[in-house]
């Protein structure tokens, strides 16, 4: 276990030091979840005027319970297993870039950020796969770059994005599941 906290140190010394102060705001934009309400509200409506008001409806709530499972799992592991952040962590101190550190918790295994946004993508590329084939990929894309923000910004190791994102992806799935399980009997009531 050692040698992989090891190397996850490592590549995260790596990835952060890749970055420069030209394009922290790029980066910090990317990680505001307040920057992407605009893009939920497109779903959002897109979803509404595409499907019966049941369906929308069961959506949400589906949406809802997801991000909150999956949100709260990754405060269980981060204050269950108590794995410092790279800004706290004392071994680190002096070798990368710590871009957005001041304001956060302590600990950081696992990213909520990346388990969320990997969650939503999963969940709504799968739901509107029939209607926007290229939405899965778009949602994937856009996940993947709020994962990376975080380790760019110094906030989160390779490993607690990683974990974030396969968390966040199996939380979707098994909600997409339930999801399907309910929806023909919510449409028939």
């Amino acid at each position: 276990m050692e040698q992989i906290i090891l190397l996850d140190h490592e590549i995260f010394v790596y990835l952060n030091n890749l970055g420069n102060s030209s394009w922290d705001n790029f980066w910090l934009f990317i990680t505001n979840k307040f920057t992407w309400i605009p893009l939920y509200l497109v779903l959002l409506i897109y979803l509404f005027r595409n499907t019966t008001r049941k369906q929308f409806l069961l959506c949400v709530v589906f949406i809802t319970l997801l991000i909150v499972a999956t949100d709260q799992l990754a405060n269980l592991f981060k204050y269950g297993l108590e794995r410092y952040r790279p800004c706290h962590d004392k071994t680190l101190t002096g070798k990368f870039r710590a871009v957005d550190c001041d304001h956060r918790g302590r600990f950081g295994f696992f990213s909520g950020h990346a388990s969320n946004s990997m969650a939503l993508a999963i969940f709504i590329g799968l739901v509107m796969k029939n209607k926007l084939r290229w939405l899965l990929a778009a949602m994937m894309v856009w996940a993947l770059m709020v994962g990376y923000s975080r380790i760019y910004l110094g906030v989160h190791f390779p490993g607690d994005v990683l974990v974030g994102f396969l968390i966040g992806g199996l939380n979707a799935l098994v909600f997409y599941k339930l999801y399907h399980y309910f929806l023909p009997k919510v449409i028939k009531s």
